[in-house]
């Protein structure tokens, strides 16, 4: 079992990637999350439907143009003067009309402001999801290479503890050692076996990762690149975190919608005034015409008035002591990602420690040992330490890189713009100002459905 993962693994990860092939970097994975990213491609219609709010709201600016088309067929009993007789016959109407409102308090401007400001929040949520993918797709990157380092390292310890194992069977067939110390040796090889197998395990996992990431998975990996560059301090990125994180934004844009909310409730109080025309023909060619002007204002409602405007007061405070709980989880998670960094790298400063210490021990004891004076069990005490550390070192060097990346997500940065990876990308504006308008034919139609279209490729 252990031998075909090693053969699968070998497969995947070296044949794939044929010598002379171009190695695939973090920007290509980047690039990959965010073009084959199905979660942002339904965050970017969840975005088309709230412009269609603000279309939807402009509409009620215009009037309302139907007709009614009614056809009938009468019977009736006639007592006349010849006795009774029946009259029967079919007749047909059409009524062609059109109402407008033209004044409502400002209720419908109010709710175009609402659709406006709530696409604005949209928008950056779709940014926050962004980040996600990207973030998402720099883990997976970095997860597969420290997989890969970790695979390398225990098939090198496998590799030492079989000559481990060769040594102490020849000390054990001249009388140097025990029938013990082979046994150690023999079930440390077998448990650095299974290491290896549960670390091609990883592999395997990590691979499944990086394709949910990026749509494909992994070839020949490229070494990890220069981590961005950061603020030097937490609190300057704090800083920037309050005035660029997509949560902070989007909650500011709510806030704007609840107190609109709050006009729209006051407005609602007011009376609206309504034009309407109306044009009737029949069967007969009678034709009637008619214009009038509406008035209409609710005066008692049981006390709904009132509960809604004290509903869109709850909600505005809501919606602003949740701005504020937004920016303190936001800058509590720069601080705990800052804390993530500089833990990463205090771990990675006492592992080269460890290392070299690690090192000269296992120098030492397998010296010691060929001169008799150490046991097989401390030689492989000793190199198992050594194989800790450099492990641990492999560890806390992916949990920096991350960290770095995760740094920026808390300060809302993790986008392609602000990477420069150096790809179009999703133009919000496009879509939004081909149906601001709220367009039905004409040229507007068509610029329309080419956007669809652009879109769908």
């Amino acid at each position: 079992m252990r031998g075909w993962l090693l053969s699968l693994v070998v497969v995947l990860v070296g044949f794939g990637a044929p010598q002379g092939a171009r190695a695939e970097t973090l920007a290509d994975a980047l690039i990959a999350a965010y073009k084959n990213s199905n979660l942002l491609d339904q965050n970017r219609a969840v975005l088309r439907a709230a412009d269609e709010g603000v279309a939807e709201a402009v509409s009620a600016l215009r009037p309302v143009v139907g007709y009614t088309l009614q056809g009938a067929w009468q019977r009736a009993d006639v007592m006349g003067l010849l006795g009774p007789s029946v009259s029967e016959g079919l007749s047909a109407s059409l009524a062609l009309s059109a109402e407008m409102t033209i004044w409502d308090a400002g209720r419908r401007q109010i709710g175009i402001e609402i659709a406006r400001e709530s696409v604005l929040a949209t928008r950056q949520a779709l940014i926050d999801v962004e980040q996600n993918v990207l973030l998402f797709a720099v883990q997976s990157y970095v997860n597969v290479r420290l997989a890969q380092e970790v695979v390398a390292l225990r098939q090198s310890n496998l590799r030492l503890i079989t000559q481990e194992l060769r040594a102490a069977q020849d000390r054990f067939d001249v009388g140097e050692i025990t029938r013990t110390d082979v046994s150690i040796a023999e079930a440390r090889l077998a448990a650095s076996r299974a290491a290896l197998a549960a670390a091609e395990g990883q592999l395997m996992i990590a691979r499944e990762a990086y394709k949910a990431a990026t749509g494909a998975y992994p070839r020949n990996l490229a070494p990890l690149p220069k981590a961005p560059a950061l603020p030097r301090t937490m609190e300057e990125a704090q800083a920037v975190a309050r005035g660029t994180h997509p949560s902070i934004r989007q909650a500011q844009h709510q806030v704007t919608v609840a107190d609109l909310q709050v006009d729209l409730a006051v407005a609602g109080r007011a009376p609206t005034i309504g034009l309407g025309a109306t044009l009737r023909t029949d069967d007969e060619d009678k034709q009637s015409q008619s214009l009038g002007l509406t008035m209409n204002q609710t005066l008692y409602a049981g006390g709904r008035l009132s509960s809604l405007q004290r509903r869109a007061l709850a909600g505005k405070d809501s919606a602003r002591a949740g701005l504020q709980q937004t920016a303190v989880g936001v800058l509590q998670n720069v601080g705990v990602a800052w804390a993530n960094l500089a833990v990463a790298a205090a771990s990675i400063q006492a592992s080269d420690l460890q290392i070299r210490a690690a090192q000269a021990a296992f120098d030492g004891v397998r010296e010691e040992a060929a001169a008799g004076t150490r046991t097989t069990l401390d030689v492989l005490d000793a190199e198992q330490e050594l194989l800790d550390a450099r492990n641990a070192r492999l560890e806390a060097e992916a949990q920096r890189y991350v960290a770095v990346y995760q740094v920026l997500a808390t300060m809302g940065l993790l986008t392609v713009e602000h990477l420069q990876l150096g790809i179009p990308t999703y133009d919000p504006e496009a879509y939004y100002g081909a149906v601001e308008k709220a367009p039905a034919h004409s040229a507007q139609g068509k610029k329309l459905d080419r956007i669809l279209e652009k879109i769908g490729n």
